[in-house]
């Protein structure tokens, strides 16, 4: 039993990995009431089921000429075994590559860095007795029947297309990861730029404990927090002006470009125009990130319509306006500082 060529073995992979899509996506799509492709790759095949038939089947290898009961029992210890190592390395690899966490154990009891527990252990054990006692079998009279050209054909071909599409997901994977850096990286420089501009605030006697709070909240809050300190700030150069120095001016407007340049990014990023990486996140829906953990649950409610940023277009148009008055002003404010300095004219420059 088991004695098959390297073709013979490719194929009985990738038939497992058919197989593995077909449940998966079967049972999600009931569960989710709606058709829904599962798995990392795009096409109809989970490399993780494959790989783990195909394990299976090799640690049992050596207790398939004993008799019962001890065939059962080491084929059960040994499936327990390998499928968690399996499982284990699989998980550590994927989420070292692409930062995310395809399948999370974490709220299982007896779990091990959330890759793998002991309730998932066991039910390894009984799938490969199921394998090597049930399943299998009827699969290693399909690929004996099969002609030999013809079964080499069909796997090269299997091969090709297989390939192809891990390459494409693979990049996707790694193109998420990407974006949720970027997305992390917008939002620790708009911590920097909020908490420049309360020192700023400060420095001109200037209260913002109402601001302080939003910190370290959504990126949401932390774009209103912005844009109220950079209000308010206007405010100050309007009714104060002669409290800046020249230098504070200039931050102000290196301030205010590096808010809308990061703004911008942001809502480029979460957007996620990218085909390969939308349909990544909907076909991995528990997919979760120890790392961007935030930037991930955003792209997913995005992705689900309930993002807060979906405006209508009538919103965004009044947002822009608001936008380009708020830049407007502000320059005007800025102009008028460096034409009266000390502030002579405060006069003329009440709100």
């Amino acid at each position: 039993m088991y004695q098959y060529s390297v073709i013979q073995w490719l194929f009985i992979f990738y038939f497992y990995c058919f197989g593995g899509w077909c449940f998966e996506s079967a049972y999600v799509s009931v569960k989710n009431k709606k058709l829904t492709n599962r798995g990392f790759m795009r096409g109809p095949f989970l490399p993780i089921y494959g790989s783990g038939a195909t394990m299976m089947l090799v640690v049992s290898m050596p207790f398939q000429s004993m008799g019962l009961p001890w065939r059962v029992i080491l084929t059960y210890i040994a499936g327990c075994m390998g499928a968690t190592v399996l499982e284990y390395i699989t998980g550590v690899t994927m989420e070292a590559l692409f930062k995310v966490r395809y399948w999370d154990y974490s709220n299982q009891k007896l779990n091990f860095q959330g890759h793998i527990c002991l309730s998932s252990s066991l039910a390894w054990g009984l799938i490969t007795i199921a394998m090597t006692e049930v399943i299998h079998e009827p699969v290693e009279r399909l690929v004996m029947w099969i002609p030999g050209q013809v079964l080499t054909a069909i796997t090269l071909l299997l091969t090709a297309g297989i390939f192809a599409d891990f390459a494409l997901s693979f990049k996707a994977a790694i193109d998420l990861r990407n974006v949720l850096a970027r997305m992390k990286q917008a939002k620790e420089e708009m911590l920097a730029i909020q908490k420049r501009l309360d020192a700023i605030m400060a420095s001109a006697s200037e209260s913002v404990g109402n601001y302080r709070e939003g910190i370290s909240k959504s990126m949401s809050d932390l774009k209103r927090g912005i844009e109220g300190r950079l209000e308010s700030i206007r405010n100050i150069v309007f009714t104060r002006p002669g409290e800046y120095l020249e230098g504070v001016k200039t931050e102000l407007v290196e301030l205010k470009a590096r808010y809308l340049v990061n703004k911008e990014d942001h809502d480029r990023l979460s957007s996620l125009k990218d085909f390969f990486q939308r349909d990544m996140i909907r076909s991995n829906p528990r997919m979760t990130s120890v790392e961007y953990r935030e930037f991930l649950e955003e792209l997913k409610e995005g992705l689900a319509g309930k993002k807060d940023r979906a405006l209508t277009a009538q919103e965004k148009e009044t947002a822009q306006e608001k936008e380009e008055d708020l830049t407007e002003k502000a320059e005007e404010g800025l102009e008028r500082m460096e034409e009266d300095p000390v502030g002579k004219n405060e006069k003329d420059l009440e709100v």
